[in-house]
């Protein structure tokens, strides 16, 4: 299945995508996609769902987050190899870990604000975990049993925040509008292979990044694994998995994001994001 939510920021509706690429509304069958329909047992009541007899959605509305009352915001740092090399950062011995704020979360199409000051906003297309059982101490073989499924995330960065201003990353990680996810929500049974999906990003049209998931250096099973050992992950959880190489940063010089420029990415499967770069504006 690819599950969405749709409609104006704050009132969301839950739907998904059919076959044939259309948006069906799921309103009359769950209230939301959210912690209550991630686990086992909400997610089997969905995949009975059969989408030709749930209503059409006319238009193009907005896409949300495809999971509302996300906990945790969990982000994994350099954990692609030629990444960590072009950042000048060491090959890591274990996942990097820190947390991007879940005020940072948006739709995958709404804008992305630039901090106030910032002169060194960056992109990062990236691989997105979403946990649909509580995962606490559990083993790599096990961890991917408690995935409710996948989706694009771009984990827009402020370096000179994250880098120049203190040892912790968060500060660069969790302004507002920083955290675009989506467009679907997409069922591991969807995925041949999760660690064997494309994924690119451009700025103005102009190819930045390309990479594919196989190349992490630690993989999607070993991340919930190994974050489940110093957090208890809840349903509705997220974890983004580390950006292959060709960040703003690594450009010789640096190239950042500006006010007017257009980002666009998606991961192969997991659909397409788009975000046009705004200026600070308070409130």
């Amino acid at each position: 299945m690819k599950l969405v939510r749709y409609g104006n920021p704050g009132r969301e509706k839950p739907g998904l995508i059919d076959l044939d690429g259309k948006l069906r509304d799921l309103s009359s069958v769950v209230p939301d996609i959210g912690p209550a329909q991630l686990g086992s047992i909400g997610m089997a009541r969905l995949h009975k769902v059969n989408p030709a007899k749930l209503p059409l959605v006319r238009g193009k509305p907005r896409f949300g987050c495809p999971v509302t009352g996300v906990g945790k915001f969990v982000a994994i740092g350099l954990n692609f190899a030629d990444h960590a090399a072009e950042s000048g950062a060491p090959i890591p011995k274990e996942p990097i870990v820190f947390m991007k704020a879940t005020t940072c979360i948006q739709g995958p199409n709404d804008a992305v604000m630039l901090p106030r000051g910032s002169t060194k906003t960056d992109w990062e297309v990236e691989l997105g975990v979403v946990i649909g059982t509580t995962a606490r101490y559990v083993a790599k073989k096990d961890a991917l049993a408690h995935v409710a499924g996948y989706c694009v995330v771009n984990d827009v960065s402020e370096r000179e925040y994250q880098l120049e201003r203190g040892p912790q990353w968060d500060k660069g990680k969790g302004c507002d509008t920083f955290g675009p996810i989506g467009p679907w929500l997409v069922t591991p049974d969807e995925l041949e292979n999760v660690q064997r999906l494309d994924m690119w990003l451009d700025v103005n049209g102009q190819r930045m990044q390309t990479g594919n998931t196989r190349t992490m250096i630690f993989d999607a099973a070993k991340l919930v694994s190994y974050v489940s050992h110093f957090m208890t992950l809840m349903p509705g959880d997220v974890i983004t998995t580390g950006t292959p190489p060709g960040v703003g940063l690594g450009m010789k010089p640096p190239r950042y994001l500006k006010k007017g420029d257009v980002m666009t990415l998606g991961i192969q499967g997991l659909g397409e994001q788009r975000q046009e770069v705004v200026a600070f504006k308070a409130g």
